[in-house]
C-alpha cells in the first residue's frame, strides 16, 4: 500500500480529554487518561486488549459517563450525557462490533433516527438516493440501499456503518478496528475516504492492532496501558515499531512465529480429508488433506470462500457436493453434533456472535461442548466443571483469572483464549481457526501463535484462515491459495511470500472468469 505525503497538522485541539477516570465493579478501566485531537488529523489510539481503549471511546461517544476528569470541545467544557449529545456536537463512532439492525435496509440503517421526511412523511426514495451517493463515495456503488443489512457480508456491513457516520456531517469520527474485515483493496478505499475527510478538517480517531496501518494513515499516536496514558503525540511515521510495542506491553516483544517442525507428519495418514467439497454460490470442488501435527493455511481475499469452507467442513453449512473424513471415517453432512463427536472444533471469525455465550461465565463457555463429562446422576458437577476451566485458564494465562466472570467483560484476546480452551478441554483432533487473531493485540497474538503451534506439536491437525497473508505464511506449514471459491494453488509456506500469494490470487481469478456464485453445482453429497 502506498503512503502519500500528509501535511503537518497543528493548531488548537478540537477535542481534549483530561484525567478521565471510569470505574466498574472491581475494575478501574480508566485511571486518568489524557487525549487531545486536532481538526484534520488522524489520531491513532493504541494499546493491548484491556488497556482501556473501548471504554475511552464509549465515554467520548456518550455511552459511558466518566467518574472524574473533564472534556472540552472547541475550547469549551462539555458534558456528553448520551450518544445523542455526542452526535449533536458532531462526534460519530463506528464500533468494532457493528451496531446495525439486521432486519432493516441499508438506507434505513444509515439514516436510523434521522429519517428523510417532509411535512412529517418519510421519503424512502430520497433516503435511498442519499445512501447511494454515500456508498459511491466509499467506492461501493454495488451495495444496494434497499438490501437488508443482515444479508450482506461483513465487509459490506462495515461500509454501511462508515456511510452512516459520514451521513451525520461529523467533525470527529472514531473508527474502532475499521479494517478488520476488509481486504487490501477495500482498505485502500477506506484510507482514501479518511484522507478526504481530514482534507476537509474532519478529525479521525483510528484504532487498529495492525501497526503497519498506523504508519500509512496516522499523524499522531496515543498509547494506553492499564487504563493510563503512557505516551501521547508521538509521530505515527517516525516512531519505531519496537518503541510502540514496548509502550503497549511494558516489555520487548519480537513479532516472531513459532519454529516449524521439519517434514510434519510425512509418514502418517491424513487426519482430515476433504474431497470435492462444494457449496452452491460459495465454492466448488475443494479438496485437501491435513496430517497430524500439520498446520494448513487458507490464503485469499475477503469473499473468496475461505470461511464458508471451514463452516462446511464443520457441518454448520450443508455441502452441495463432496465428502469430509476424519481419521478415515466419513462425517455426516451438515451435522455439527457428529462433527464435534468426531473430534473437530471450530473457532469462528465472529467469536462474540457465533462462539461465545456473552452473558455467561468463563467456565461455562469453556465447558459448554463437554458437559457430558461433568454429568453426575442427571446433574452437572459444577465444582469439577469450574476446576477444569481454572486449570485451562491458568495454562493459557487468561486474564483476569476469574472463571466466574462474565465472558463479555474480557478483552478480545482473552475471549479468543476461552474459545480455544473449549476445544482443548474436549481434546479435539482437528481444529479449524477462522481469523484467530482478529481484534487481538500484538502481545496476545504471540501467545496464540505459540498455543496453535503447541497444539500441532501434540498431533492436532490445524486449518487456519486469516486475511493477513503474513500471518498465514508465518504460522502454516502448507498453504492453499483460494480465489473465487476454488483452490488455485498449493505450496509449502516457506516457498511463498505475500506478493506471490497475491499474484496467484489474481491469476486464479483471471483464469476462472465466471464467479462461483453464478456457477451451477450438480449432484449431491456422496
Amino acid at each position: 500500500m502506498t503512503e502519500p505525503d500528509r501535511p503537518a497538522v497543528g493548531g488548537t485541539p478540537l477535542l481534549e480529554m483530561h484525567g478521565i477516570v471510569k470505574t466498574f465493579p472491581g475494575v478501574r478501566a480508566l485511571d486518568g487518561v489524557d487525549l487531545d485531537v486536532r481538526a484534520g488529523e488522524v489520531h491513532c489510539l493504541l494499546g493491548q486488549n484491556g488497556a482501556g481503549k473501548s471504554t475511552l471511546i464509549k465515554v467520548l461517544a456518550g455511552a459511558h459517563q466518566p467518574d472524574a476528569g473533564r472534556i472540552t470541545w472547541r475550547g469549551e467544557e462539555v458534558t456528553l450525557g448520551s450518544p445523542q449529545a455526542a452526535m449533536s456536537l458532531g462526534i460519530a463512532t463506528i464500533y468494532q462490533e457493528l451496531d446495525l439492525v439486521s432486519g432493516l435496509t441499508v438506507a434505513d440503517n444509515i439514516f436510523l433516527g434521522r429519517e428523510q421526511s417532509r411535512f412529517g412523511i418519510t421519503r424512502p426514495a430520497a433516503a435511498n438516493k442519499a445512501a447511494s451517493r454515500l456508498l459511491a463515495r466509499l467506492g461501493h456503488p454495488e451495495i444496494r440501499p434497499t438490501a437488508e443489512v443482515g444479508s450482506l457480508p461483513a465487509a459490506s456491513q462495515q461500509m454501511v456503518s462508515i456511510a452512516r457516520a459520514l451521513s451525520q456531517d461529523a467533525k470527529l469520527i472514531v473508527m474502532d478496528e475499521p479494517s478488520a474485515v476488509l481486504d487490501n483493496e477495500e482498505v485502500e478505499r477506506l484510507f482514501a475516504v479518511v484522507r478526504d475527510l481530514t482534507a476537509n478538517d474532519v478529525a479521525v480517531v483510528y484504532i487498529s492492532h495492525r501497526l503497519e496501518e498506523i504508519r500509512q494513515v496516522g499523524d499522531r499516536i496515543t498509547v494506553l496501558k492499564d487504563g493510563r496514558t503512557v505516551a501521547t503525540g508521538l509521530p505515527a511515521r517516525e516512531t519505531p515499531t519496537r518503541e510502540v510495542i514496548t509502550l503497549m506491553t511494558g516489555r520487548d516483544i519480537e513479532y516472531v512465529f513459532p519454529e516449524r517442525r521439519a517434514e510434519v507428519g510425512r509418514d502418517e495418514a491424513p487426519l482430515l480429508e476433504v474431497e470435492g467439497l462444494g457449496l452452491r454460490g460459495s465454492f466448488a470442488d475443494v479438496s485437501f488433506s491435513v496430517r497430524p501435527g500439520e498446520i494448513l493455511g487458507l490464503a485469499g481475499l475477503v469473499g473468496a470462500g475461505r470461511s464458508e469452507i471451514l463452516e462446511t467442513v464443520f457441518g454448520a453449512r450443508r455441502a452441495t457436493t463432496g465428502t469430509v473424513r476424519v481419521g478415515g471415517k466419513k462425517l455426516r453432512n451438515g451435522d455439527v453434533g457428529s462433527t464435534v463427536a468426531a473430534g473437530v472444533g471450530l473457532a469462528p471469525e465472529e467469536r462474540k456472535s457465533q462462539a461465545l455465550l456473552l452473558g455467561d461465565s468463563v467456565y461455562r463457555n469453556i465447558s459448554i461442548s463437554s458437559l457430558a463429562r461433568f454429568a453426575r446422576g442427571g446433574f452437572l458437577a459444577r465444582g469439577a466443571e469450574r476446576s477444569a476451566a481454572q486449570e485451562l485458564t491458568r495454562s493459557l494465562d487468561v486474564r483476569p483469572a476469574d472463571v466466574d466472570r462474565e465472558v463479555r467483560t474480557l478483552s478480545g484476546g482473552n475471549q479468543q483464549k476461552v474459545v480455544l480452551a473449549r476445544w482443548l478441554l474436549r481434546d479435539c483432533r482437528v481444529l479449524l481457526l477462522d481469523e484467530p487473531t482478529r481484534g487481538v493485540d500484538v502481545g496476545a497474538r504471540s501467545e496464540i501463535y505459540a498455543l496453535v503451534r503447541d497444539l500441532a506439536d501434540r498431533g492436532v491437525a490445524v486449518v487456519v484462515v486469516s486475511s493477513e497473508i503474513p500471518e498465514v505464511l508465518g504460522l502454516a506449514d502448507r498453504v492453499l491459495v483460494i480465489a473465487d471459491g476454488a483452490v488455485v494453488a498449493e505450496e509449502r509456506a516457506d516457498a511463498l511470500d505475500e506478493h506471490r500469494v497475491l499474484d496467484l490470487v489474481m491469476e486464479g481469478t483471471a483464469h476462472r472468469g465466471t464467479p462461483v456464485a453464478t456457477m451451477q453445482h450438480e449432484g449431491d453429497v456422496a
